[in-house]
C-alpha cells in the first residue's frame, strides 16, 4: 500500500510540476536549439495589403464603445481598405448610438444571443478578406493591424493573436484593491505562447487582439469562445495557428484576486465543454508535437486541480502510515502554500499575493467545470467588473 501511494504521490506531483513549469522549460530550449525564430514583421511592400475587417461584438458597453471605434479609425492601416463593425448583443443602452457617432462602418443591433452569435452575425456582414476580432475595453497601437495581418503573409497560417498586456485599472471600484496578479502571470503565458508559435501552433489565443482569414473562420458552438476552440482547430483543418507578439493592445485587468477568480471560474465553464466535447481530447489531426503540446499545456493545466487534491490526499495517507520524513516536508509544503494563499487575502505582500492568485485560479478550474455540469452555461456575457 505504501508503494502504491509513493506511486500515486510522485505521480501527481510529477505531473504538476511539468505542466506549470517544465513544459515551459523544455519548449523554450527546443525553440533555441532548433533555431526556431518567431515570425518575420511584415516587409514593406508596394502592395496593398489584404482588406480588414475589424469586430467588435458590444453588450452595454456606452462607456468605451466610442473610444474604441475612434482607436481602431487611427489605425496605420488604409482607411479604404479597412472596415469597423460594432455588433451589439442585445445593448440596453446608447452602445449602438455612440459607435455611429463615433464613425463605425457598420453597426449591428442584433437580439441578445451571446459574443459568439454576434460575431459570427458579423462576419457574414463583412467584407474583408482578413477579419480580426477585438473587446471593447482593448486599445490596439497604431501599428497593431499591419503586424497582425502580415502574419497571413504566409499561407500557412489560418489564425494569428497578437499581445495584450493587463494593466491595473486607476480608478478601481470603491473598496475594491489592486491585488490581482494576472500580469506576473500573463508574461509567464506569452513567452510559452512565443516558443509554441515558434515550434508549431499555438493552443490558445485570446480575445483582445486575434483576426483569421475570411475562409478559415469557424462558426463554433455560443459557449465555446474563441479563444480556446479556434487554435486547435485550425491545427486539425490543417492551418497554423500563430502568435505575433509585435501586435499590441492593452486591457484593464480585474483589480483584486477575487474577481479574478470570479473572471476565471465564469471562463471555464466555457472552456470545459471544448475540452471535453468541442474535439480538444481527440488527437486526430494533430501530429505528435502539436498533441502533447495540447496535452501538457491544456489538459493536464485543466486537471491540475484533481492532481493537486490527489498528491495532497496521498502525501496525508503516507504520514499516518509513517512513510518517512521526506513525506512530512512535502505535507507541509503543501499546507503552507494554502497558509500563504488565506494569509494573502488578509497581507497584502507580494508572496502571499501570488500563493493566494494560484490557489484561486486553481480552483476556478473544478468550480468552472461543477458549474457547467450542474446547470450549464449561458452563451451571453456581462463584462467584469473593474475592466471598464
Amino acid at each position: 500500500m505504501t508503494t502504491a501511494l509513493e506511486i500515486i504521490f510522485w505521480f501527481s506531483a510529477a505531473l504538476i510540476v511539468w505542466t506549470q513549469l517544465g513544459y515551459a522549460a523544455v519548449l523554450a530550449v527546443l525553440a533555441r536549439l532548433l533555431r526556431r525564430a518567431p515570425l518575420p514583421p511584415p516587409t514593406t511592400t508596394s502592395e496593398p495589403p489584404p482588406s480588414l475587417s475589424l469586430i467588435v461584438a458590444a453588450h452595454d458597453e456606452q462607456s468605451v464603445i466610442a473610444a474604441k471605434v475612434a482607436n481602431a479609425l487611427a489605425l496605420d492601416y488604409p482607411r479604404e481598405l479597412l472596415e469597423m463593425i460594432v455588433a451589439c448583443d442585445g445593448c440596453a443602452d446608447e452602445t449602438a448610438a455612440r459607435a455611429r457617432d463615433a464613425g463605425a462602418d457598420v453597426v449591428l443591433e442584433l437580439p441578445r444571443g451571446g459574443k459568439i452569435r454576434a460575431q459570427d452575425e458579423a462576419v457574414r456582414r463583412a467584407r474583408g478578406e482578413i477579419v480580426a476580432f477585438s473587446d471593447a475595453n482593448a486599445l490596439w497601437e497604431p501599428a497593431a493591424a499591419r503586424s497582425l495581418v502580415g502574419a497571413f503573409a504566409d499561407s500557412r497560417v489560418g489564425y494569428a493573436c497578437g499581445q495584450v498586456r493587463f494593466f491595473q485599472n486607476p480608478h478601481p471600484p470603491r473598496g475594491t484593491a489592486a491585488t490581482n496578479q494576472e500580469g506576473l502571470y500573463w508574461r509567464y503565458e506569452l513567452a510559452v505562447r512565443s516558443s509554441e508559435s515558434r515550434l508549431r501552433s499555438i493552443t490558445a489565443g485570446n480575445g483582445a487582439i486575434y483576426a483569421t482569414r475570411r475562409e478559415t473562420y469557424l462558426e463554433v458552438d455560443p459557449i465555446m469562445g474563441h479563444d480556446l476552440s479556434f487554435p486547435f482547430n485550425m491545427v486539425k483543418r490543417g492551418w497554423r495557428a500563430v502568435y505575433v507578439p509585435a501586435a499590441r493592445a492593452e486591457e484593464k485587468m480585474v483589480p483584486s484576486i477575487e474577481g479574478e477568480f470570479a473572471r476565471k471560474r465564469r471562463m471555464m465553464s466555457h472552456a470545459w465543454p471544448i475540452v471535453l466535447r468541442g474535439g480538444m481530447l481527440s488527437p486526430r489531426g494533430y501530429g505528435l508535437g502539436y498533441g502533447l503540446m495540447i496535452l501538457s499545456h491544456r489538459i493536464l493545466r485543466y486537471f491540475t486541480p484533481a492532481l493537486h487534491a490527489v498528491a495532497l490526499l496521498a502525501n496525508i495517507l503516507l504520514v499516518i502510515d509513517g512513510a518517512g520524513v521526506l513525506y512530512t516536508v512535502t505535507l507541509d509544503l503543501q499546507l503552507a502554500l494554502l497558509a500563504a494563499a488565506g494569509l494573502g487575502g488578509v497581507l497584502r505582500l507580494r508572496p502571499l499575493l501570488v500563493a493566494r492568485y494560484y490557489v484561486l485560479t486553481t480552483t476556478s478550474l473544478a468550480l468552472g467545470l461543477w458549474d457547467w455540469l450542474r446547470h450549464g452555461t449561458d452563451a451571453s456575457w456581462d463584462a467584469a467588473e473593474g475592466t471598464r
